[in-house]
């Protein structure tokens, strides 16, 4: 029988499955943030593929402990060329799972995120493009400005363009910093959709063991078209694509 998962069902082993992966995040989490203040001499590059795996480390864990995999479609569109990584934002598992597919990257966040402690100061070695909201369109020119320049050094730049997580089958406006970035720095959008959210929910403890589709979709060229236009054709193929994954399944 195939039973579709429901926040209702809820099992002792999701519980203790759930419990163990946090744990091991936690631990995982207090080792890897010295390490990472060691390697701050290290070239960027290399430190980025060091450190990517603590998030290939709760991967592997997740599959373990919570019994969740996946399956990802599109990985001949990830190319050589650097590019701005668009993805829907459903859950703390996609910011895993991009670390460890793409060329070393960086990320724009909000700055709050750099003073939670342990983790923010880890995170702060990475290169972010860490902007204040409240600065509106000072926070915009920030992101162009330092985007290009990571770009430019051959670094992936990530965006996340609802700016926050969101339940599936829940849309938000598209902020347009990323397409900005796309139409003043020239280079192209990656979009990614996934159904990520039904099985690690945002806000949530509880896992639920199933596998999560991930669809990287082809590069959205920049060349001579406005930010408006980028924005338009990255939100319809996510949005599309992410209408056509369905609810996970449990046999």
């Amino acid at each position: 029988m195939i039973t579709v998962y429901s926040p209702d069902r809820v099992s002792l082993l999701q519980w203790t499955g759930s419990c163990l992966f946090i744990l091991g995040m936690v631990i995982s989490t207090l080792i890897a943030v010295p390490i990472t203040l060691f390697l701050l001499a290290v070239p960027f590059p290399l430190r980025f593929r060091l450190v990517s795996n603590w998030a290939r480390f709760n991967l592997w864990s997740l599959g373990v402990t919570c019994r969740i995999k996946a399956e990802i479609e599109g990985l001949e569109n990830i190319t050589e060329q650097p590019a701005i990584i668009m993805c829907k934002h459903q859950s703390t598992w996609e910011t895993l799972v991009i670390q460890i597919l793409f060329p070393p990257q960086v990320w724009l966040l909000k700055r709050e995120l750099l003073r939670i402690p342990i983790y923010g100061w880890g995170l702060a070695t990475m290169k972010p493009i860490a902007i204040d909201r409240s600065l509106g369109v000072r926070s915009l020119k920030q992101l162009v400005r330092q985007g290009k320049e990571r770009l430019d050094a051959g670094l992936w730049v990530v965006v996340f363009p609802e700016g926050t997580r969101l339940a599936p089958g829940v849309r938000q406006k598209y902020h347009p910093g990323g397409a900005l970035l796309a139409e003043k720095a020239g280079y192209p959008v990656i979009p990614i959709a996934h159904n990520a959210g039904y099985l690690w929910p945002r806000h949530s403890f509880l896992k639920r063991p199933g596998t999560i589709r991930m669809v990287i979709g082809p590069p959205i060229q920049s060349g001579g078209k406005k930010a408006g236009q980028i924005l338009r054709e990255t939100e319809e193929w996510i949005e599309t694509t992410v209408a056509s994954l369905p609810a996970p399944v449990s046999r």
